[in-house]
């Protein structure tokens, strides 16, 4: 029994090789999967960071985010706004806080350990983790529910199987079988290694906005030309004072519900061939791409509103809609299935880029010497199926409590992440110590916790707990569950002020006092690659100094 239960041991042992291949120890900090990416596998581009974010909005979830403003009394257009001018604000804090991952390609788990020491990084990472994990349960559902409008498209019998879901579901029992083999499709694809992804990506911003489009264009067709432009110009329902909060609850809500990826932009910038190359992508792309598909999932729902008489704010269940009763013809059936299926692989890609990777980096941080990478992806593969993501999606309420209950713990994150990396650590990070916690690491701070950090995160969370509370059931004052809509800002904010308040008063070892100290590029010393690389940015450098001369 000894024998058997040490071969599982060693068999559970993550196996680690340097970059020349010869086999080294792995310890409870480090392994190959969250150690800096070397330069063979920084096969991601400008190019591709442009096309990621396009891709990375385009997803069904956020077609229909914009529209819950729609759902509870805000124009089109002010919906749009509000979603647009968050998003802009989500940008920027992306560029900010994933510049120490596109930097030295680490993980976020690793570059936690900077700010919150070398095992106090366990908790954010932890905390990162789990909102993967329900992430990609959600689109888990979402895939599931495109999966079965493509099915119901094929077989009509599918629709006749008896519910005994209930009505705290938003999954039926013939859903709840289309949830299962979305979920084996995805895990099917986690096999693809992320470097070798490129061409996925560019997939599928092509299915996405090929299905989307054909869909705007094909429901505003039957939505009939006055009718809809009426819709698109309908009036507010709501007026004064309680217009004003919800124009303000959803210009912040826009920014709250890209808190999964401002945290994970370390995570997807390690890629980068060259560090500034994901900028562009950040601060340009993704708020651009999600305004165009706010707009599209905005259109989606006015006509839905013009051919049914009432607002559907899922596009899923308006392409059902669209196969009831007499509307069950060969055209609409062939229509919802090229779109549906569009649909599926889109959100699997999703639920791959913005979820798996993130959370496999996190679980494989948390217990580096028997999880790799690979193995986080299926384990969040497997959490995600048991939290029952189904019963989050039911509403645009629900869905809009969804978004905001969880983002002030990752607002106080991100505020440390930024005031360590900019102003405390200036650009510079000891890569070696953050793979250990011996006593005389960089990062060991107080037996591996730093206190600053953890002070300032309790105090930035404090104030928005309540509000969090009244998210989850509990009453409270209007005053508020007002407060809370900025609950975002305000925790990155009063993080970032506390923690650099104590670093202040208390300075962390190898605090930089002045001068910007980030390289132009990291690599490790035992890259085989590494010297090519210098070469090659020699040689680019030497042209352009030559160029420069030719001008002049």
């Amino acid at each position: 029994m000894t024998s058997k239960l040490l071969r599982l041991h060693e068999t559970l042992l993550v196996k680690g090789v340097d970059h020349d291949g010869v086999p080294r120890p792995v310890d409870m900090l480090d392994n190959d999967s969250i150690r800096p990416v070397p330069v063979k596998d920084r096969t991601w581009s400008q190019l591709t960071y442009i096309v990621f974010w396009w891709s990375a909005t385009a997803n069904v979830s956020n077609l229909y985010s914009a529209s819950t403003g729609m759902a509870l009394g805000l124009t089109m257009w002010e919906a749009i706004a509000c979603s647009f001018g968050g998003q802009i604000l989500a940008g920027l804090l992306m560029a900010l806080n994933g510049r120490g991952g596109a930097m030295y390609r680490i993980p976020f788990p690793v570059l936690c350990r900077s700010s919150f020491g070398s095992w106090g990084a366990l908790w954010p990472t932890f905390n990162r983790a789990a909102m993967s994990i329900v992430w990609n349960g959600v689109n888990s559902v979402q895939g599931a529910q495109c999966l079965y409008v493509f099915l119901h498209a094929i077989f009509p019998s599918i629709a006749n199987i008896p519910d005994k879901m209930g009505s705290k579901s938003a999954l039926t029992s013939a859903q709840m079988m289309c949830f299962f083999i979305y979920w084996l499709i995805n895990c099917a694809f986690l096999f693809v290694p992320v470097p070798k992804m490129k061409s996925l990506v560019y997939a599928k911003v092509v299915v996405y906005f090929a299905a989307t489009l054909a869909m705007v264009g094909w429901t505003v067709s039957l939505s009939g030309g006055s009718s809809f432009l009426a819709t698109l110009h309908a009036p507010s329902t709501v007026q004064g004072t309680e217009k004003s909060y919800l124009i303000f609850k959803f210009f912040f809500l826009g920014l709250a519900s890209c808190g999964t990826f401002i945290s994970n932009a370390a995570d997807m910038q390690r890629y980068a061939r060259k560090p500034n190359d994901v900028l562009i992508g950040q601060i340009i792309s993704f708020p651009v791409s999600n305004l165009l598909v706010a707009i599209l999932g905005n259109l989606i729902a006015a006509a839905s509103k013009s051919i049914f008489g009432e607002l559907i704010w899922s596009p899923l269940n308006f392409l059902d809609k669209l196969m009831d009763g007499e509307r069950y013809t060969s055209g609409n059936r062939a229509a919802c299935a090229f779109i549906s299926l569009a649909f599926v692989y889109s959100t699997v890609f999703s639920a791959i880029f913005e979820n798996s990777i993130p959370a496999g980096n996190d679980i494989a941080a948390l217990m580096p010497r028997y999880i790799t990478i690979k193995r986080g992806f299926f384990i969040c593969a497997v959490l995600s199926y048991a939290i029952c993501p189904w019963y989050l999606l039911s509403t645009a309420a629900i869905f809009i409590t969804f978004l905001s209950s969880y983002q002030i713990f990752l607002s106080a994150i991100a505020g440390i992440l930024i005031c360590d990396y900019y102003l405390i650590r200036r650009g510079y990070l000891n890569i070696p110590a953050l793979y250990t916690a011996r006593p005389e690491s960089l990062y060991r701070y107080l037996y591996g916790f730093n206190p600053r950090a953890f002070i300032a995160y309790i105090i930035a969370v404090a104030p928005n707990f309540y509000g969090f509370l009244n998210q989850m059931g509990v009453k409270a004052p209007l005053g508020i569950q007002r407060f809370y809509y900025i609950a975002y800002p305000t925790g990155l904010l009063v993080a970032f002020g506390v923690y650099y308040f104590g670093c202040l008063v208390s300075a962390p070892e190898g605090m930089e006092k002045s001068g910007w100290k980030e390289p132009k590029d990291y690599y490790e010393e035992d890259d085989p690659m590494r010297g090519e690389s210098l070469v090659i940015e020699g040689v680019e450098a030497e042209k352009g100094v030559m160029a420069a001369s030719k001008e002049v």
